[in-house]
């Protein structure tokens, strides 16, 4: 037993010293390739794939589906759509309020500049009022004399009725310095009449009840005079005939 141990030992050695050659005399596969460096760099990209990394799997095909065909395809939700953000309804409020805040200015601008030309307009009509109740320097008349005539004359009919009623201590010193006024100043007292009946025809009424009173006026001083006349003629009717008759009576004494 110990011989056939010994017979396959011997039998194995060749065999093994075959397999040795065979490898040593192979030829053998160089690659071109640098060393890999097993160092990781920090920079490195995590995404990157390295050379070692093998492919991944394609995606296993699924089975073709009969589709429906497109007359048979339910119709898609429309998407609804978006509406404005908080920052474009903010925009819109500001505007808002500025095109308010516009308006209120512009309104108030024109307040104002309506008050300034009306008030512009008071006096430029106040200044012309007054300029135009002046006499002209052609009429010759002065205002400073004859509106202290005036006065003086209101305050005579003033003391003359001091004692009496209050209408005529309204009245007469009133009727006083209009009198004075239309004898010292009647070119200035025909501007103020005419001033007044300006005015006066904006109110049909008054203007109706000054025409009256100054007809009536009127009609009283031309009965005046006339009554005056037919006086005046009858005094100088009996005087003549009185002097007639004392000069008869002093022929027939002689």
């Amino acid at each position: 037993m110990a011989a056939r141990v010994l017979m396959q030992r011997r039998s194995l050695a060749p065999l093994a010293t075959i397999a040795l050659g065979g490898l040593a005399f192979a030829p053998a596969t160089v690659l071109a390739e640098g060393p890999v460096d097993k160092k990781k760099p920090i920079y490195d990209d995590l995404d990157a794939p390295s050379a070692n990394d093998a492919p991944a799997p394609a995606a296993p095909i699924k089975a073709l589906q009969f589709s429906k065909p497109p007359a048979e395809e339910e119709p898609k939700k429309e998407k609804k759509p978006r509406g404005p953000s908080p920052t474009d309804r903010l925009a819109v409020h500001i505007g808002k309020a500025r095109m308010a805040l516009y308006r209120f200015a512009v309104c108030t601008e024109n307040k104002v500049n309506e008050t300034m030309d009306s008030a512009f307009n008071l006096e430029q009509s106040f200044t012309n009022t007054i300029a135009s109740l002046a006499p002209s320097r052609e009429s010759g008349e002065k205002l400073m004399p004859g509106t202290i005539y005036v006065l003086v004359a209101a305050m005579a009919g003033s003391i003359l009725t001091r004692n009496r009623n209050i209408l005529l201590r309204s009245t007469v010193p009133l009727a006083f310095g209009v009198g004075a006024g239309w004898t010292v100043l009647p070119v200035t007292m025909r501007n103020i009449s005419d001033l007044s009946w300006k005015y006066e025809q904006r109110f049909p009424a008054v203007a109706e009840t000054h025409v009256n009173i100054r007809e009536g006026l009127r009609r009283g001083i031309s009965f005046a005079k006339v009554h005056s006349q037919v006086g005046v003629q009858y005094v100088d009717d009996k005087v003549t005939d009185a002097r007639e008759a004392v000069e008869g009576w002093v022929k027939q004494g002689k």
